[in-house]
């Protein structure tokens, strides 16, 4: 089994936030998306998600600690065939697709409506609808969090009415 270190995600404009709460021990058997530890800025107070299963080896924070993007969390024993599998990452990953802006000055037209045999059911945590200014910023900050997320866009573009017409 693969030993690997579980760091903070990107946790948007947040620097040196406060470990409050610790949810896990050494020894725990955690889930892939599982959270792990309770940090707080300022503003607000988020848990902080596994990336793999495994079992917990070593915990490299404690309470009071202040961590940011990149700082380990703990140490990880991978469960067997998780080593690939992980949180989407910016820029890729289910609900994460970047789409470039519409350059021209014609506006987007309406995707083509998807029924019958090319419907699919999709499993997430948060549904936003409108890919605007708004509810792209949503989407992409609750990805950042660890959710699946898909965005609900009727065209082919992100960014909406502001951005492409």
């Amino acid at each position: 089994m693969a030993t690997i270190d579980i760091q903070v995600p990107d946790i948007g404009d947040f620097k040196d936030v406060g470990v409050i709460e610790i949810l896990v021990k050494v020894g725990d058997a955690i889930k892939a998306e599982q959270s792990l530890i309770t940090v707080e800025s300022d503003k607000a107070s988020m848990e902080i998600p596994s990336s793999h299963a495994g079992v917990i080896k070593e915990l490299k924070v404690k309470l009071g600690d202040t961590v940011n993007q990149g700082t380990v969390i703990l140490t990880l024993e991978a469960a067997a065939g998780d080593v690939s599998s992980s949180l989407p990452l910016p820029g890729g990953g289910p609900g994460r697709e970047l789409v470039p802006p519409a350059t021209s000055s014609t506006p987007p037209q309406p995707s083509p409506a998807r029924g019958g045999s090319e419907s699919a059911d999709l499993d997430c945590d948060l549904l936003v609808l409108g890919a605007g200014p708004g509810g792209y910023s949503a989407a992409f900050r609750a990805a950042d969090l660890g959710l699946k997320v898909v965005i609900v866009e009727r065209y082919a573009t992100l960014g909406g009415v502001c951005l492409n017409v």
